[in-house]
């Protein structure tokens, strides 16, 4: 009998050791609302350039947003989560951002100069990025759990984007097809006529900074909305950046096909108003000063992983100290 008591109360002992070591291994890859979430995401994406913008002077972030040119971008997210208030994103977006001189209004300002030169573009967007989020508001709660609560975080981080501008080539036939406009050299580029404008890169790094909100449906569901900027280190998003060079140019450097696709694509003015004939040469075609941006208002839907409605979670439910009775 006394062998028997030992060996149930060894038995016991063992089990509450296995069962703390358990508990204590699954905290540390997962709270009881889990450390892992996935996401998707869809909403507007807006281009921030050379082209189209709102009267006057061309101006920076939402003061120069033209809606009819904005696309819907869709992406992914994973997030995983050290501690509630600090949480690590990756994710990658596809998009499409568009400018169109003929949108900007005619007020009778500094807008009618992108009017007359009629330039417009159109480049899918594919992107994946790297950020820190941050959230503030997390020592403030005074309840577990996830279920019921508004997280607002602010997030910041790297990425890399690939983009491929093109625009619309009119036919003698009058039918429309779009180009792809880097290969045109538009502004000179790798000219030795232009020894400073050096062809550019179609895959680019960002910088993304931003910031939103979460509202937990339950413990392992949420709904939110962020707003997701991009700063970029190039402003040949739109294709658009310096001065008109000379179309003759094109001549040495391009394709008997391509010359004709150049001459129109570089100067647009003489389709809005047939009566100018003459090409501005190394007069102002872009602004060099800014570099090409985008943003995105996303609405995000995302679950909890290893929450506690997994099946993780209603094992770690299970995992209870014996009771003597």
């Amino acid at each position: 009998m006394r062998t028997f008591v030992h060996t149930v109360r060894l038995s016991v002992l063992v089990s509450t050791f296995l069962s703390i070591s358990l508990l204590s291994t699954a905290q540390s890859i997962s709270s009881p609302n889990g450390k892992i979430e996935i996401g998707i995401g869809v909403g507007p994406m807006i281009f921030l350039g050379d082209l189209g913008g709102s009267e006057g002077v061309g101006k920076t972030f939402i003061k120069d947003v033209d809606l009819p040119m904005t696309k819907i971008s869709k992406g992914i997210y994973l997030n995983i989560y050290p501690m509630e208030w600090l949480g690590f994103r990756l994710a990658g977006n596809l998009g499409h951002v568009q400018g169109d001189d003929a949108q900007a209004p005619d007020k009778g300002g500094a807008e009618r100069f992108r009017r007359k030169r009629n330039l417009k573009f159109e480049s899918k967007i594919t992107e994946a990025y790297a950020a820190l989020e941050l959230y503030p508001t997390v020592f403030l709660e005074q309840y577990d759990g996830l279920a019921g609560k508004i997280r607002p975080y602010g997030l910041g981080g790297v990425g890399v984007f690939h983009f491929n501008p093109k625009g619309e080539f009119i036919e003698s036939n009058g039918n429309k097809r779009m180009v792809e406009l880097k290969p045109l050299r538009l502004e000179g580029q790798g000219m030795a006529e232009y020894p400073d404008r050096k062809e550019y890169s179609l895959t680019q790094l960002e910088i993304v900074v931003g910031g939103g909100f979460k509202y937990y449906l339950t413990d392992g569901m949420y709904v939110g909305f962020e707003i997701l900027h991009r700063k970029t280190f190039t402003d040949y998003i739109d294709d658009v950046s310096t001065t008109y060079i000379d179309p003759a140019l094109f001549n040495n450097y391009l394709a008997p096909e391509q010359i004709p696709v150049a001459r129109q694509l570089m100067f647009r003015e003489n389709i809005y108003n047939p009566s100018v004939s003459r090409v501005y040469t190394n007069e102002q075609r872009g602004d060099p000063k800014e570099n090409d941006a985008f943003f995105s208002g996303i609405l995000r839907f995302g679950w909890r992983l290893n929450g506690v409605n997994t099946p993780n979670g209603r094992a770690k439910r299970q995992l209870k100290c014996p009771v003597y009775y």
